[in-house]
Protein backbone atom coordinates (compact mmCIF):
# COMPACT_ATOMS: atom_id res chain seq x y z
CA UNK A 1 0.00 0.00 0.00
CA UNK A 2 1.15 3.84 -0.56
CA UNK A 3 1.01 6.13 1.86
CA UNK A 4 0.98 9.66 1.57
CA UNK A 5 1.13 12.19 4.22
CA UNK A 6 -1.11 15.82 2.75
CA UNK A 7 0.33 18.13 5.78
CA UNK A 8 -1.15 21.56 6.29
CA UNK A 9 -2.82 24.28 8.42
CA UNK A 10 -6.19 23.59 6.63
CA UNK A 11 -7.32 26.99 8.39
CA UNK A 12 -9.93 26.76 6.58
CA UNK A 13 -9.35 24.28 4.05
CA UNK A 14 -10.10 25.29 0.48
CA UNK A 15 -11.23 24.02 -2.68
CA UNK A 16 -7.47 24.03 -3.65
CA UNK A 17 -6.58 21.77 -0.72
CA UNK A 18 -9.62 19.36 -1.83
CA UNK A 19 -8.58 19.50 -5.83
CA UNK A 20 -4.71 18.25 -4.56
CA UNK A 21 -6.25 15.45 -2.42
CA UNK A 22 -8.91 14.26 -5.21
CA UNK A 23 -5.53 13.93 -7.28
CA UNK A 24 -3.48 12.65 -4.85
CA UNK A 25 -5.93 9.81 -4.60
CA UNK A 26 -4.95 9.04 -8.30
CA UNK A 27 -1.37 8.42 -6.80
CA UNK A 28 -1.86 6.52 -3.52
CA UNK A 29 -3.83 4.37 -1.54
CA UNK A 30 -4.11 5.89 1.27
CA UNK A 31 -3.35 9.84 2.27
CA UNK A 32 -3.22 11.29 5.92
CA UNK A 33 -4.27 14.64 6.09
CA UNK A 34 -2.60 15.74 8.47
CA UNK A 35 -2.98 19.03 10.25
CA UNK A 36 -0.28 20.59 11.89
CA UNK A 37 -0.72 21.63 15.67
CA UNK A 38 1.12 25.61 15.62
CA UNK A 39 0.44 27.21 18.93
CA UNK A 40 2.19 30.15 17.55
CA UNK A 41 -0.53 30.97 14.95
CA UNK A 42 -3.71 32.57 16.14
CA UNK A 43 -6.48 30.46 14.21
CA UNK A 44 -9.83 30.88 12.83
CA UNK A 45 -10.91 26.94 13.60
CA UNK A 46 -9.37 24.90 16.63
CA UNK A 47 -7.42 21.97 15.50
CA UNK A 48 -10.58 20.09 16.33
CA UNK A 49 -13.19 22.03 14.52
CA UNK A 50 -10.29 21.27 11.58
CA UNK A 51 -10.72 18.12 11.98
CA UNK A 52 -14.17 17.89 11.95
CA UNK A 53 -14.34 20.11 9.12
CA UNK A 54 -12.08 17.97 6.54
CA UNK A 55 -13.76 15.02 7.96
CA UNK A 56 -17.26 16.28 6.18
CA UNK A 57 -16.03 17.99 3.11
CA UNK A 58 -13.83 14.65 2.34
CA UNK A 59 -16.93 12.30 2.63
CA UNK A 60 -18.34 14.88 -0.49
CA UNK A 61 -15.37 14.29 -2.84
CA UNK A 62 -17.02 11.90 -5.33
CA UNK A 63 -15.58 8.80 -6.97
CA UNK A 64 -12.12 9.29 -5.06
CA UNK A 65 -10.05 5.65 -5.33
CA UNK A 66 -8.17 5.79 -2.11
CA UNK A 67 -8.56 5.78 1.81
CA UNK A 68 -8.64 9.47 3.64
CA UNK A 69 -7.87 9.99 7.15
CA UNK A 70 -7.83 13.47 9.11
CA UNK A 71 -5.20 13.41 12.15
CA UNK A 72 -2.96 16.16 13.86
CA UNK A 73 0.34 16.13 14.12
CA UNK A 74 2.86 18.32 16.38
CA UNK A 75 6.69 18.38 15.43
CA UNK A 76 8.65 17.71 12.59
CA UNK A 77 7.03 16.36 9.83
CA UNK A 78 9.29 14.24 8.73
CA UNK A 79 9.61 12.35 11.99
CA UNK A 80 5.45 11.82 11.44
CA UNK A 81 5.85 10.76 8.41
CA UNK A 82 8.13 7.73 9.93
CA UNK A 83 5.72 7.12 12.26
CA UNK A 84 2.44 7.02 10.15
CA UNK A 85 4.83 4.57 8.03
CA UNK A 86 4.47 7.18 5.02
CA UNK A 87 5.99 6.87 1.61
CA UNK A 88 5.63 10.46 0.52
CA UNK A 89 4.70 13.76 1.84
CA UNK A 90 2.56 15.54 -0.79
CA UNK A 91 2.95 19.39 -0.85
CA UNK A 92 0.77 21.69 -3.47
CA UNK A 93 2.49 24.07 -5.20
CA UNK A 94 0.58 27.49 -6.35
CA UNK A 95 3.46 29.56 -7.81
CA UNK A 96 7.32 29.97 -8.00
CA UNK A 97 7.68 31.42 -4.57
CA UNK A 98 5.94 28.46 -2.71
CA UNK A 99 8.30 26.25 -5.10
CA UNK A 100 11.53 27.50 -3.56
CA UNK A 101 10.25 27.45 -0.30
CA UNK A 102 9.14 23.64 -0.43
CA UNK A 103 12.15 22.76 -1.98
CA UNK A 104 14.23 23.79 1.06
CA UNK A 105 11.74 21.69 2.80
CA UNK A 106 11.93 18.85 0.68
CA UNK A 107 15.58 18.76 0.90
CA UNK A 108 16.12 19.19 4.37
CA UNK A 109 13.25 16.13 5.01
CA UNK A 110 15.41 13.78 2.50
CA UNK A 111 18.44 14.59 4.54
CA UNK A 112 16.17 13.43 7.37
CA UNK A 113 14.78 10.21 6.47
CA UNK A 114 15.82 9.91 2.71
CA UNK A 115 13.11 6.94 2.01
CA UNK A 116 10.58 9.30 2.27
CA UNK A 117 9.75 10.82 -1.01
CA UNK A 118 8.20 14.59 -1.45
CA UNK A 119 5.81 14.50 -4.36
CA UNK A 120 5.05 18.58 -5.86
CA UNK A 121 1.51 18.63 -6.94
CA UNK A 122 0.74 21.73 -9.04
CA UNK A 123 -2.36 23.70 -8.32
CA UNK A 124 -5.24 23.41 -10.94
CA UNK A 125 -5.36 26.80 -12.72
CA UNK A 126 -9.13 27.48 -10.34
CA UNK A 127 -7.31 27.60 -7.96
CA UNK A 128 -3.07 28.66 -8.42
CA UNK A 129 -3.92 31.98 -6.71
CA UNK A 130 -6.12 30.82 -3.90
CA UNK A 131 -4.79 30.24 -0.49
CA UNK A 132 -6.58 30.01 3.10
CA UNK A 133 -4.68 33.25 4.59
CA UNK A 134 -6.69 34.85 1.34
CA UNK A 135 -9.69 33.67 1.55
CA UNK A 136 -10.02 34.63 5.14
CA UNK A 137 -8.70 38.24 4.45
CA UNK A 138 -11.09 38.47 1.54
CA UNK A 139 -14.29 37.46 4.04
CA UNK A 140 -12.80 39.86 6.75
CA UNK A 141 -13.12 42.55 3.94
CA UNK A 142 -16.96 41.78 2.82
CA UNK A 143 -15.33 40.51 -0.34
CA UNK A 144 -17.29 37.23 -1.66
CA UNK A 145 -15.55 33.38 -1.04
CA UNK A 146 -17.89 31.44 -3.14
CA UNK A 147 -16.17 28.89 -5.30
CA UNK A 148 -13.31 29.26 -3.12
CA UNK A 149 -14.17 26.66 -0.09
CA UNK A 150 -17.01 24.38 0.04
CA UNK A 151 -20.15 25.82 1.16
CA UNK A 152 -19.83 24.31 4.32
CA UNK A 153 -16.72 25.82 5.18
CA UNK A 154 -18.28 29.33 4.15
CA UNK A 155 -21.25 28.74 6.34
CA UNK A 156 -18.94 27.72 9.45
CA UNK A 157 -16.91 30.98 9.01
CA UNK A 158 -19.85 33.38 8.94
CA UNK A 159 -21.08 31.71 11.84
CA UNK A 160 -18.29 32.18 13.85
CA UNK A 161 -17.95 35.85 12.71
CA UNK A 162 -21.80 36.57 12.17
CA UNK A 163 -21.77 37.15 9.28
CA UNK A 164 -18.61 38.90 7.82
CA UNK A 165 -15.15 38.38 10.08
CA UNK A 166 -14.76 41.93 10.85
CA UNK A 167 -10.97 43.27 12.09
CA UNK A 168 -11.07 44.66 15.56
Amino acid sequence: MRRAIYPGSFDPVTNGHLDIIERGCKLFDEIIIAILVNPEKQALFTIEERCEILREVIDEIDGRSCHLIVESFEGLLVKYAVERDADAIVRGIRAISDYEYELQMALMNRRQEPRIETVFMMSAEAYSYVSSRLVKEVLQLGGTIEGLVPASVEARMRKKYGGYWRPS
